[in-house]
């Protein structure tokens, strides 16, 4: 089986982002982190890990509790942050690649709380007026729903846990680390699937 066919010809790409904020549309987006996966003797694996440190946009606000939260300093040079609109392409044309390769037709977001992650990758993509979104519109794969389906438990530390997946709460709430555990996490609950399809591949 190909990944391809595994998802229906959909591509799960796992994301997580580090804001300035709850609202996507009037707090900055800072870091972004995307993990590909790979499809390998019938199990999915982690395949490569890409991460953007991104300059507050000119038209977005930034909230001091989240930061103290996430412990990001946005005007820190040593980020070497780039426009939000070169992260943002950057992104797209990777994902785009991975489609590409694995012959499908739609990424799908898959990160804990992932509808969070969309949110925010969607405004900034409206913001800089970037076309070609390689996202499904609206379906995601939510590692949290899946977590509480699989583990009885949402919280990502204390899913991991469960799924044996070694989580460091210090390394926490960055977008890289986030998104290498959400990976982890992802492929440890779909290769636990005992997914033997009995129906034709087009439905």
């Amino acid at each position: 089986m190909e990944l391809s066919e595994r998802f229906r010809g959909f591509l799960p790409v796992v994301v997580d982002v580090e804001t300035a904020g709850v609202s996507a549309t009037r707090h900055a987006l800072l870091e972004l982190a995307v993990v590909t996966l790979d499809w390998i003797d019938d199990s999915l694996q982690h395949k490569s890990t890409s991460t953007w440190s991104i300059a507050p946009h000119e038209s977005t606000e930034v909230d001091t509790e989240s930061l103290n939260f996430n412990q990001i300093d946005p005007y820190d040079p040593q980020r070497i942050a780039q426009p939000e609109d070169v992260c943002i392409r950057e992104c797209f044309r990777l994902v785009r690649k991975e489609l590409r390769e694995n012959n499908c037709k739609r990424a799908l977001l898959t990160g804990h709380n992932a509808h969070f992650d969309r949110q925010f990758l969607k405004a900034a993509q409206d913001r800089n007026s970037i076309g070609r979104d390689p996202f499904h519109p609206f379906t995601v794969l939510d590692t949290a729903s899946l977590s509480m389906l699989t583990f009885g438990h949402s919280v990502l530390r204390i899913a991991c846990d469960r799924a044996g997946v070694k989580y460091d709460s210090e390394r926490a709430h960055s977008a890289t680390y986030d998104a290498v555990v959400t990976a982890e996490l992802f492929c440890n609950i779909m290769n636990r699937s005992d997914f033997k399809p009995i129906w034709p591949t087009e439905y």
